[in-house]
């Protein structure tokens, strides 16, 4: 081995030891004495190395780590004290955890020149002077502290905030050290995204934040997917333990993608809002910026994070979709979810995945069940999701039990939080803060936010001081008196533009301020500065924000407030002015704020329900309400388009108005599930409209409210209805119509059983489709013609018809386009053709595999499976089939209407089996085919 050399290098020292441990030892157990010093070293040893130190050595109860070698770091400075910090509390919490509460580290950190032996390893490595005073400077702190000399605090200051703690004799050191001690990280690396103000410490929230962070570190070390549930009401410290999270993440050496949304208030969710926000700010899209940029921005970033040629393909338009760059219709949610999923598989392949979704009680269904579908179908990524809400969230999801619930904090923690932040507050004030703040830490920041307002407080150094007469003090009983007292505080322009900033949303640019006001935009910008400086709203300044250059309310109950004090004149005239510019500055790409119009209009409208003009707002309101809906059905979210759309309903007396916006209800309904529903709602819009004699419109109805009849297995009555319903448009008037009327009257008749019929009504509308060129037609048409062939014994036409739905289905990637492979495969199989039909439906994993369609997937495997089976002759494969067909569901009255010519179709096909001419092995074989044969 060659011997090292030493080099002079500039280094951060780090000292621990633990306080008085030989006498909190002597009582236990020697055993337990050794497992509590290993789980103490190995927290210190994980924890520096998190941050990118290294370890030198343990001597007893005490560790060294140094950062600067092997490489060397701006921030090496900042990484030791950051490390400094979390090993104190790390090890406070470790004794509570064994029993003993009294259980401290002290810790000290010292930068400055020292002999490093390149290439040595263990004891040894680091020498001189900087080591003997770092730890020296650990002796001097207390414990449960962090001291640090001059030069440390000058490098990691931006980051970590300081209070002096006095100058030092130092044995071995001529001159004396200038101690400071490290309070608490306030800022992300190199001070990003630093806070103005002062920020108080994080009490009584320990225990939370650690609960938060072993998650995170358990879900990459596993690679598996994990969602941490953080509910607590408004004020109880939700935002400031993911704020202390963001910092611990950007502190740590490891790369980590860090996303996140938040869900908007408006009505019950803005549809998937929170998720646009995230992939806005992968993808560095501003949320006004014009369509074409926004496109060439998230194309960039699929480019970047998705290596295979392929699933681009599937992820753009998807993604594209959800943002309103791309006008589509998902057939189902599983359509659009596997591309969303897709794109952050691929980002976490390389670098762990931190989803973080804020005020999620706010949060629309297909929000939520997009988060359960991530936590199953990428179980094997390490995707870490963070939720926040209230505790109402579980109403929506009973089954998410809450990892985190938060408590109000104690009395003494309570104490602590005032103590930490204005020392030497008068206890009787002290105590009346506390007792009224109920345990919400919120209470007691504003309540020293509004000292500051009254100009009794002052910043001084790290923390506040005292600088006027507050023994008669008058602090308001409740926490929303205590905001409302602050707002009253403020300059007549200050509390008139956050008034206006208020009805705009919890986040506003400065421009949408301007336009509000109508004043310009520089002398707007100067009041939000002041709003900034006195604590109540905030900059985004954070580059992977889609929020980037906005203000943010600090806390929504200010926002609230806010509201709340404007007049209903002035509120209604508000929201006006705030729709008109939302209006003007989205143009044509407007409905996809469609839901945030809406909100604006009916606010207004309930601000002054009598006005003369509240019919016109009422009717805008309803357009918007409308192209939510449409927005929201086109993202497969059924419950809240049908929402949207009774809504509009419920404010237009116009009969014929009211009945299509009922029909796109009962539409809505039936993609959601709700059957009944549904029948009900087309029943009422069809009435409405042939009171209004718009007879054909009322058919077309009809013949939407059959379908909803065939899914509930009501054949009969839905052949009735279809049959009134082709009649009544079959007038040569319209031959789309007539074309879609015919389409389903097919669908039913094929049903029943009625194969002549059905053949005969497909024909005729593929007919009038393909020569008029129509795309009203759906592709299930295409299929009951060819399944109809089938039946009377013309398999090549079936066969070609089918080949042709399935080219078109992946053309237009259609959802559906598995199931199409599925339906040719069977039908070419039952013609013996077994190679043809395994090639069809390896080609249809591959399309079900990525979209996670795992139903869809499991119905493919069976007949892949008796396929290779008849090509190779293989027991395994069949055994294999007979499993894979097991997990499918009965076909009684749960696979659908046509289930009666695949369960004939599947005879056939048996009929056609190699099987051995063993009487044994054909009892077997039809004993493991019998669960594929029954569904």
């Amino acid at each position: 081995m060659p011997s090292s050399v030493a080099e002079r290098r500039l280094v951060s020292v780090l000292f621990t030891d633990l306080v008085g441990f030989t006498a909190l030892s002597e009582p236990r157990d020697p055993e337990a004495v050794r497992d509590l010093l290993s789980r103490y070293f190995d927290r210190c040893r994980t924890l520096i190395e998190r941050y990118g130190g290294t370890v030198e050595k343990f001597i007893g109860d005490a560790v060294m780590a140094v950062w600067g070698t092997p490489v060397a770091r701006e921030d090496d400075a900042e990484r030791a004290v950051r490390a400094a910090l979390e090993v104190t509390r790390s090890v406070t919490l470790l004794g509570e955890e064994v029993g003993m509460p009294e259980l401290r580290v002290r810790a000290g950190v010292l930068t400055g020149q020292a002999a490093v032996g390149l290439g040595a390893e263990g004891d040894g490595m680091v020498l001189g002077d900087t080591v003997n005073t770092a730890c020296r400077l650990q002796s001097l702190s207390e414990p449960g502290t962090v001291l640090v000399d001059d030069v440390t605090r000058r490098a990691s200051e931006a980051a970590i905030a300081y209070e002096d703690a006095g100058t030092h004799e130092v044995k071995g050191r001529e001159r004396a050290v200038h101690t400071f001690r490290a309070l608490r990280v306030v800022a992300g690396a190199g001070g990003a995204r630093r806070r103005p103000g002062l920020e108080a410490s994080l009490v009584g929230r320990d225990r939370e934040l650690q609960s938060i962070i072993e998650s995170f570190e358990a879900t990459v070390s596993e690679r598996r997917a994990r969602l941490v549930s953080v509910l607590g009401e408004a004020g109880s410290g939700k935002s400031r333990l993911v704020w202390e999270f963001d910092k611990y993440i950007d502190g740590i050496e490891k790369v980590v993608r860090w996303h996140q949304g938040r869900c908007l208030s408006y009505g019950e969710g803005v549809t998937y809002w929170a998720l646009a926000e995230i992939i806005r700010a992968s993808a560095r899209i501003l949320e006004e910026e014009d369509a074409p940029s926004a496109r060439q921005k998230l194309r960039a970033s699929i480019e970047e994070h998705v290596p295979e040629e392929r699933e681009p393909s599937l992820i753009e338009p998807r993604l594209a979709h959800l943002l309103g760059l791309e006008q589509r219709t998902a057939r189902d949610r599983a359509d659009l979810f596997s591309g969303w999923r897709l794109f952050f598989e691929r980002i976490a392949a390389r670098k762990p995945v931190v989803l973080v979704f804020e005020d999620l009680q706010w949060a629309d269904s297909g929000l939520l069940d997009f988060i359960d579908y991530l936590l199953e179908w990428s179980a094997e990524f390490p995707l870490f999701m963070l939720g926040l809400g209230r505790p109402d969230l579980l109403s929506a999801r009973p089954a998410w039990r809450p990892t985190i619930t938060l408590e109000p904090l104690a009395d003494e923690a309570m104490a602590q939080l005032l103590g930490g932040l204005v020392p030497g507050l008068p206890e009787e004030l002290a105590s009346q803060i506390r007792q009224r703040s109920e345990g919400v830490p919120l209470y007691a920041v504003e309540t020293v936010r509004m000292l500051l307002d009254r100009e009794l407080v002052a910043q001084d150094g790290a923390r506040y001081a005292i600088t006027g007469d507050i023994t008669d003090l008058e602090v308001p009983e409740t926490l929303q008196a205590l905001v409302a007292a602050r707002l009253d505080n403020l300059d007549t322009s200050e509390r008139a533009l956050l008034q206006d900033a208020a009805v705009i949303g919890q986040s506003f640019t400065p421009a949408t301020v301007a336009a509000v006001v109508k004043n310009p935009q520089a002398e707007v910008e100067l009041v939000l500065r002041s709003l900034v400086a006195k604590q109540v709203l905030a900059f985004i300044d954070e580059p992977l924000s889609a929020e980037r250059g906005q203000y943010v309310f600090l806390q929504g109950l200010v926002r609230t407030i806010a509201l709340s004090t404007l007049s209903r004149r002035d509120l209604k005239a508000r929201h006006l002015a705030v729709a008109r510019h939302l209006q003007e500055t989205w143009g044509e790409e407007a409905g996809d704020i469609a839901e945030v119009l809406a909100s604006h209009y009916l606010d207004a409208v309930e601000a002054e329900p009598e006005a003369p003009d509240a019919e016109a707002i009422r009717a805008s309101a309803c357009q918007t309400l409308a192209d939510a809906g449409r927005r929201a059905l086109s993202l497969a979210l059924g419950p809240e388009a049908r929402r949207h759309f009774e809504r509009a309903a419920e404010l237009v007396a116009d009969p014929a108005l009211r009945g299509r916006l009922l029909r796109e209800a009962g539409m809505a309904a039936r993609m959601s599930g709700a059957l009944d529903d549904s029948l009900a709602l087309l029943s009422a819009a069809s009435g409405l409209l042939e009171a209004a004699s718009l007879h054909r419109e009322a058919a077309q109805v009809e013949a939407e409210a059959a379908q909803s009849l065939l899914e509930l297995g009501r054949m009969e009555d839905a052949w009735e209805l279809s049959t009134r319903a082709y009649d009544a448009v079959d007038d040569g008037s319209d031959d789309e119509v007539v074309a879609e009327a015919g389409a389903t009257k097919a669908t039913i008749a094929f049903a029943l059983g009625n194969v002549d019929e059905a053949l005969a009504q497909a024909d005729a509308a593929v007919r009038i489709a393909d020569g008029l060129r129509l795309g009203s037609v759906p592709l299930t048409t295409l299929i009951t013609k060819a399944n109809a062939l089938a039946e009377v014994g013309r398999p090549t036409e079936s066969t070609a018809l089918l080949t042709y739905a399935v080219k078109l289905a992946v053309e237009q990637d259609l959802g559906d386009a598995r199931a199409r492979y599925y339906n040719l495969a069977e039908n070419v199989m039952a013609q013996g053709r077994f190679a043809e039909g395994e090639g069809m439906l390896s080609q249809a994993l591959e399309l079900a595999r990525p979209r996670g369609d795992r139903p869809g997937e499991r119905r493919l495997l069976a007949p892949r499976l008796i396929a290779l089976a008849a090509l190779t002759r293989c027991r395994s494969c069949w055994r294999r089939a007979g499993m894979f067909s097991g997990w499918k569901r009965s076909c009684r009255g749960s696979e659908g209407p046509q289930d009666g010519v695949r369960l004939r179709r599947k005879k056939r096909l048996l009929a056609l089996w190699p099987i051995e001419r063993s009487v044994a092995a054909q009892a077997a074989s039809a004993k493991l085919m019998t669960p594929w044969l029954t569904c």
